[in-house]
């Protein structure tokens, strides 16, 4: 499969960082965009550096860089999925806004009809907030918070990571084994 992962600046790096490490691990075919902010968020809040993220992907473009062949809606993907995503970059895709190389690959992913998923990671949310969460859904978007399931009892900040990755490629559609699943309560 051929995805593009777009990290903006919302805390949670560590979800689009595993993310592509569960992609690379797949062989998926992965196109990473890093926004200006998201780069600051991934050395305050991780143990990476950009470019250590940068070395999970196939590909790698600039926040900016329009010629990128995920700009055009020619260039086919699997899907899309913005890890997470920051109020600012949900505005920009609610608003059909390609200011940015991530807004205009959701805008392609949109008028595609391809799979777009969106991890915002805010608390709490505004009205405005909540009324461009509706509008990309409504326009074909996938919204899925990045809230934490504790049904699996995990045992680490990597667990509560991965379920929230693994709901993730669920919906991509790629087979994985990152979390417990449920099978009701005995």
């Amino acid at each position: 499969m051929e995805i593009v992962v777009g990290i903006s600046g919302a805390s949670g790096a560590q979800y689009g960082i595993r993310l592509c490490r569960a992609l690379q691990e797949k062989g998926c075919i992965t196109h990473l965009v890093i926004t200006d902010s998201a780069r600051k968020i991934i050395e305050i809040e991780t143990d990476f550096q950009p470019e250590d993220v940068e070395r999970l992907a196939s590909y790698v473009y600039a926040p900016r860089d329009f010629a990128a062949p995920i700009a055009s809606g020619s260039h086919l993907i699997d899907a899309m999925v913005v890890i997470p995503c920051s109020m600012g970059t949900l505005s920009g895709i609610a608003c059909g806004s390609s200011d940015t190389l991530i807004t205009r690959c959701a805008d392609v992913c949109l008028k595609e009809k391809r799979r777009l998923i969106l991890v915002p990671r805010e608390t709490p949310l505004s009205l405005v907030q909540l009324r461009n969460m509706v509008a990309a859904s409504e326009a074909g978007a996938v919204i899925l918070p990045a809230c934490p399931a504790f049904y699996s009892k995990p045992q680490s900040l990597d667990e509560l990571v991965d379920v929230l990755v693994g709901r993730v490629m669920d919906l991509i559609g790629i087979e994985n084994d990152l979390y417990k699943r449920w099978k009701g309560h005995s």
